[in-house]
């Protein structure tokens, strides 16, 4: 695939994008550099973008190293005080500092927070049950309120936000770990973007999901809901975000490979889209 610059689809300046960038992306040889450049881009053309990114491999990295097994339930990660503590240290402390770094190699462009910073994000306890009994994640948030003055102070002034999915908790009980999909989703309600874009390590959805085949083009999202019965693991916060986002008012949220070099430049400046699209 091609990756010289191509004119843009269609108008992207003054529009906002709110990109979600998954940890296992940055691990993806060039990747985490291509897509750097490609988010420089979009800001030289005078794009708004945020950036809400994962961690999830880095997490786990950290956790083995402390002899603290992951455990995940529905998608989500269970996360124990001891959990917390690593889960704050890493996205804020490790992959946080690489995004900012490799955006700021290009010119003076990122700053770096978590939803804790001028509660950009609050969170209740999330609430997940099965067979009838509550399931408990441990601290675990959905996020209630989002405070976005802040971040479009930042967006005002063509700086583009890299943000931790860590938000303060509604009851002042301390912090929540939030699925970095769902808090993308939920600024990009708060933001009114036009665009949510998932980048991930896979290609998109598939018709007989878990199963692989051809990737859905497109879905509606009442025809995405319809999917996560059949969805496991990491998948079932990404259809949901997807869903969210677009019920909420933004125009497209689109799940992508995010290993693809310039996968950003390939979605929203060429037009060659692969992935699979929601739309309301």
């Amino acid at each position: 695939m091609s990756t010289a610059p191509a004119a843009p689809a269609r108008p992207l300046a003054g529009r906002t994008v709110l990109i979600k960038c998954g940890g296992s992306v940055l691990d993806e040889g060039d990747a985490g550099r291509t897509f750097a450049e490609d988010v420089a881009e979009l800001a030289d053309a005078g794009t708004r973008v945020v950036v809400v990114h994962g961690g999830g491999p880095q997490i786990d990295t950290h956790l083995e190293r402390l002899g603290i097994q992951p455990v995940f339930r529905h998608g989500l990660r269970v996360t124990t005080p001891p959990t917390m503590e690593v889960v704050r240290m890493v996205l804020s402390g490790q992959v946080q500092r690489r995004l900012v770094g490799l955006l700021n190699r290009e010119r003076r462009l990122a700053v770096g927070l978590t939803g804790e910073d001028a509660r950009t994000f609050t969170a209740a306890d999330r609430q997940v049950f099965h067979g009838g009994q509550r399931v408990d994640l441990g601290l675990v948030g959905d996020i209630v309120d989002v405070d976005d003055r802040l971040l479009r102070t930042l967006l005002d002034a063509g700086l583009v936000p890299v943000v931790s999915s860590i938000a303060r908790s509604a009851d002042g009980s301390g912090v929540r770990n939030v699925n970095a999909d769902l808090a993308a989703a939920a600024l990009a309600a708060a933001l009114r973007a036009d665009t949510l874009l998932l980048l991930t390590d896979v290609a998109g959805l598939y018709p007989g999901q878990p199963d692989r085949g051809e990737v859905l083009d497109r879905l509606t999202a009442a025809e995405a809901d319809a999917l996560l019965p059949r969805l496991t693991g990491g998948m079932i916060p990404k259809v949901q975000a997807c869903s969210q986002a677009v019920r909420a008012g933004v125009a497209t949220a689109r799940i992508a490979d995010g290993r693809i070099p310039h996968a950003v430049r390939e979605h929203l400046l060429t037009g060659r889209r692969t992935g699979t699209t929601v739309s309301p």
